[in-house]
């Protein structure tokens, strides 16, 4: 079984539920998820994790994205992009400046009211289902954050931009919105996710690419392991004897672990250097790997307890049930 993440590029036609079930062919595996939903008309960077990298899923779905938008002034659909069936088309009389205005307005943290055509459940049931039924429901709108917008091309009424947003922002009713301000509406003509986390469309690959190299036995040099997720944190190493702990998920004291300084690349003492301030401090998380050099988990030490204790643990090989192993 393979565990780590794939940086997917998604080719338009496809859900993201069509790339899981064409994955669990291609690595011939169950254990697999994505990190959040991309429209099927949309392409671009979509994570999906495999093996013990699906508990991974979550935490990846928060992580900041990055959008590639194409919209049209002076349309609007049912579905807010040009696959939606036609509700309105109005003059658009606001000037190329006005435009730059609207759209640059956007810039931070708004509340946003989702599409009725989208994943969302109200009640139980999808917001799309509702929808193809006919139906419309309330929507509580939801705080998002936009941290950029640039505008990449101008054709009057034709627009491009970038965007760079939170979790859960939605670019066709970004781009609805726009439209709204303007009092003509604009319909989304294009997507393109650049950008999910760390993960960039530069080294995504296509279905056909991870096809290609399964078959020729390589599909691991795509495969991104769980711990480099976690780059930003320290790494410990605990020691054999303490091993036991570990394996099991148990809290463990600090003296159990040794800082590994990766730019020496070798182990010291976790108790940080003589004169240095204590290397362990309330809430500071790790890396955990065993003294083999495997990663187990992250762990976050505890000043009340004087213990470093498990954050979020992620199995090996190793330890894996017989079943699950490759």
């Amino acid at each position: 079984m393979y565990h780590g993440i794939l940086n997917v590029y998604k080719e338009a036609g496809y859900t993201s539920h069509d790339v899981v079930a064409r994955l669990r062919g291609i690595c011939k595996q169950k254990r697999i998820g994505h990190t959040g939903t991309l429209d099927p008309d949309a392409v671009g960077v979509l994570p999906v994790c495999l093996g013990n990298g699906t508990r991974l899923c979550d935490m990846l779905t928060d992580r900041q994205k990055e959008y590639v938008a194409d919209f049209r002034l002076g349309i609007t659909t049912d579905t807010q992009d040009s696959s939606g069936r036609v509700l309105s088309r109005r003059q658009v009389l606001a000037s190329p400046q006005e435009v730059r205005e609207a759209i640059l307005s956007f810039e931070g943290d708004s509340l946003q009211v989702p599409p009725m055509y989208s994943a969302l459940k109200v009640g139980g049931k999808k917001l799309c289902d509702l929808a193809r039924a006919g139906k419309e429901v309330e929507r509580r709108p939801r705080p998002i954050t936009v941290y950029s917008i640039e505008i990449l091309k101008e054709e009057h009424p034709d627009y491009q931009i970038r965007v760079a947003c939170s979790k859960g922002t939605y670019i066709r009713t970004l781009c609805h919105d726009v439209g709204e301000l303007l009092g003509c509406g604009a319909v989304m003509t294009g997507l393109k996710r650049t950008r999910a986390g760390e993960f960039r469309i530069e080294e995504a690959r296509s279905l056909e690419e991870l096809q290609k190299l399964s078959e020729a036995g390589r599909l691991g040099e795509a495969l991104i392991p769980v711990a480099d997720m976690f780059r930003e944190l320290p790494a410990l190493k605990v020691g054999r004897e303490d091993y036991r702990w570990l394996e099991n998920g148990n809290q463990l004291k600090p003296q159990a672990a040794e800082f590994f300084r990766e730019e020496k690349e070798t182990w010291g003492s976790g108790k940080g250097e003589e004169g240095a301030e204590p290397f362990f401090q309330e809430g500071q998380e790790f890396r955990m790997y065993s003294h083999e050099n495997i990663f187990y988990g992250i762990y976050r030490y505890d000043e009340g307890r004087g213990h470093l204790v498990p954050v979020k643990m992620f199995l090996p090989d190793a330890v894996l049930p017989e079943r699950d192993r490759p």
